[in-house]
């Protein structure tokens, strides 16, 4: 369907310099699984083979035994007000004969590309409401030097990547270049949701004037989360997605990508980086 990849704007710096350039970015969009009509789960993913990924999704949840099983695969039309198809609502039909499950695996589950699983229901609850709406007026300025230090910063504090080589990490940070906290996990998702966890409990929450650095790509659902705690800048040392790029301008924060060395691509909020 054409629709893997988005050419987007970006702010490049190389050696202090900036200049503007277009970048493609891998697209991110939701899919909502429907079984027999009725909605089922919502997935983050790119798209492209998403019968099979219906499909597969229902195997692993133990619906589907054989191909036999199912009487068809489809797209959706009128997902939306207007009845057009977005191409983002598949429905599973089951074959006649072949047993429903208890709908009590009709949990409306929220999955996302980064793994993990929440409780979402409808295409609507993507783009879930801050309890910070301010984060816009966070003008926090970072340095770019400041900025391109901090991923040996968080490299050098991962004990345990250290020794199993298989971690993401989420560090927090001042503005400064300070490290708040480090958190490792085999999920990405889940170093960032630890990482708040911990500045929730500790009553640190809107964590205005902080940049949150991520070992690998920066995801919606990692724009969200950082947008849910209230933190202006993102920055990863991998590519983000076109939604994350899309979330960051909607909500004010300043998305950075490929943070490697001296060089770094922003993405949106670019007025906060100085050089």
């Amino acid at each position: 369907m054409g629709r893997v990849t988005e050419r987007r704007r970006v702010v490049r710096i190389r050696n202090g310099s900036a200049g503007v350039r277009p970048d493609t970015l891998v697209v991110e969009e939701p899919l909502e699984i429907r079984l027999n009509g009725k909605p089922l789960a919502i997935t983050m993913r790119t798209p492209g083979d998403d019968f099979a990924l219906a499909v597969g999704f229902l195997v692993s949840e133990g619906v589907l035994a054989a191909a036999s099983d199912v009487q068809a695969v489809t797209y959706c039309e009128g997902a939306t007000q207007d009845g057009s198809n977005t191409y983002n609502v598949v429905n599973v039909q089951l074959a006649a004969g072949v047993p429903v499950p208890d709908i009590t695996l009709e949990r409306n589950v929220y999955t996302t590309s980064s793994c993990g699983l929440c409780g979402k229901a409808g295409l609507d609850a993507v783009r879930t409401a801050t309890r910070f709406p301010g984060l816009a007026a966070d003008p926090v300025p970072v340095p770019a030097e400041v900025l391109c230090a901090m991923p040996d910063r968080l490299r050098e504090a991962q004990k345990v990547f250290d020794r199993t080589g298989g971690l993401h990490a989420a560090g927090l940070f001042t503005a400064q270049g300070e490290l708040l906290d480090l958190r490792e996990d085999v999920g990405q998702h889940n170093a960032v949701d630890k990482i708040v966890g911990r500045a929730y409990r500790s009553g640190m929450l809107p964590l205005a004037g902080t940049v949150l650095l991520v070992s690998g790509r920066a995801s919606f659902e990692l724009v969200q989360k950082a947008v849910m705690a209230g933190i202006p800048v993102l920055a990863a040392v991998s590519a983000p997605s076109s939604l994350a790029v899309d979330l960051a301008l909607e909500s004010g924060m300043t998305l950075v990508g490929f943070l490697r060395g001296p060089d770094m691509n922003i993405y949106a909020g670019e007025e906060r980086i100085t050089l």
